[in-house]
């Protein structure tokens, strides 16, 4: 399913030219994730010591998550009508800005203020991050079409490759957070990373050409939400998936570990090692799941299995868990390391399948939906995070997280494995 090309454009360049495109925007969006993974633990251990709860923790986050929801929406729309390099430019440039405003905060500011400043800081990092990754897998879909050859096996290669190392380079954003914030503290370290971010925009303006993808974007919001049956379903399955990490990945296991005992540093290497580890198997994805020519028939099924796999895995650990053994902490490392491996081949075909299902000229319109989708999902899941781990702890969490996987194991049950049935509404 090759992505169609701008209006009165020139005729695909060809391989070379493809693959370069494809370089570019994943290096970007390497940098731009690994300063973003980096701000996560810079906020959470800052707070975490000045005293503030799981809850208020999680509160820190929510905008950040909630801003992404109208972020994807409105980033596909726009990537369709105005094409997809701009939209790159103006969420690395937006993630600046967050930065520079959030190094401003200061400790000794009343607490509400304080809060409230982090708060929205984070909104305009959230809205940076989903408008980035937004114009960044629509940009995929263009490359990939660019540098035909083996059609829907290379946009699954290309996809997980993309996928997996950009997790990769969040894992190790969380442990050059931990880094950054022990060396340097909160307000310089947020400085350099906006320092280094520029050095990625600026390379973006100087070697990225105007990559293809405008289109006639949706002129009224029926049109804009008027989804294939494909889409609207992936997205259902999206928000369970990503709730369900969140859910105990945001507040839940950070400040467990710490309650065990583990130091700061320790906490941020195991999350950051989780994180990569989960990214290269995503990579590795395409070796994993078995290929069809049609692109579907075999890859929806493994969705389904590989939820239903998944999902078992938070309520074994939560039943290992209350019988109270001498290291919970060891049984939840653990626990989690096989969760994160069901959960990178669950998010790799996901995200593999949001482009062969967005077949239509308006693939950043249903990409943008999508990651929408995927937004509200991380926001349910911080939310829950905090509520679950305030009043019934890490167990709460996990019982969370499997009754979100149990959402998402029904949604995959009714996806589409042939495309005639991916065509979208008319609005």
């Amino acid at each position: 399913m090759a992505a169609s090309h701008e209006s009165g454009g020139a005729p695909p360049p060809g391989t070379g030219a493809g693959m370069r495109n494809y370089a570019i925007v994943t290096a970007a969006y390497w940098g731009f994730t690994l300063t973003d993974g980096a701000l996560r633990m810079l906020v959470l251990f800052t707070f975490f010591k000045l005293g503030y709860s799981p809850f208020t923790l999680a509160f820190l986050f929510l905008l950040y998550e909630a801003a992404g929801i109208l972020a994807n929406m409105i980033g596909g729309w726009l990537a369709t009508r105005h094409g997809v390099k701009r939209m790159l430019i103006v969420g690395l440039s937006t993630q600046i800005i967050g930065f520079v405003i959030l190094s401003a905060m200061n400790p000794g500011w009343e607490a509400a203020f304080l809060v409230a400043w982090v708060v929205l800081a984070q909104g305009i990092c959230g809205v940076a991050k989903d408008l980035t990754k937004t114009a960044s897998k629509s940009a995929i879909k263009l490359t990939e079409a660019e540098a035909r050859g083996d059609g829907e096996g290379r946009l699954f290669k290309w996809v997980a490759w993309f996928t997996g190392s950009k997790n990769a380079m969040k894992g190790a954003g969380f442990f050059l957070g931990g880094v950054l914030l022990e060396a340097f503290g909160f307000s310089p370290s947020l400085w350099l990373m906006a320092g280094a971010l520029a050095i990625v925009l600026l390379g973006v303006i100087l070697s990225l050409p105007a990559l293809k993808g405008k289109a006639k974007a949706s002129k009224t919001v029926r049109e804009l939400f008027g989804k294939s049956r494909g889409v609207n379903l992936l997205a259902l399955a999206r928000i369970g998936l990503f709730g369900a990490r969140d859910v105990w990945f945001v507040v839940g296991v950070p400040v467990f570990l710490y309650a065990q005992g583990w130091t700061f540093p320790m906490v941020g290497a195991f999350l950051a090692i989780w994180t990569i580890g989960y990214g290269l198997i995503q990579a590795s994805a395409p070796a994993i799941v078995s290929r069809s020519p049609d692109g579907l028939s075999r890859e929806v099924p493994a969705a389904r299995w590989w939820s239903l796999g998944l999902m078992l895995i938070p309520f074994a650990l939560a039943l290992v868990l209350s019988a109270g053994p001498p290291r919970p902490d060891l049984i939840l490392v653990v626990g989690l390391c096989l969760f994160g491996a069901a959960f990178a081949i669950n998010s790799s075909v996901h995200s593999y399948l949001i482009l062969a299902y967005a077949g239509s000229e308006k693939a950043a319109e249903d990409v943008g939906f999508y990651y929408a989708a995927n937004a509200a999902g991380r926001f349910s899941g911080t939310l829950l995070s905090g509520l679950l781990y305030q009043f019934g702890g890490i167990q709460a969490c996990l019982i969370g997280s499997g009754a979100m996987l149990l959402a998402c194991w029904i949604a995959t049950q009714a996806l589409p494995k042939t495309a005639e049935l991916t065509t979208p509404r008319q609005g």
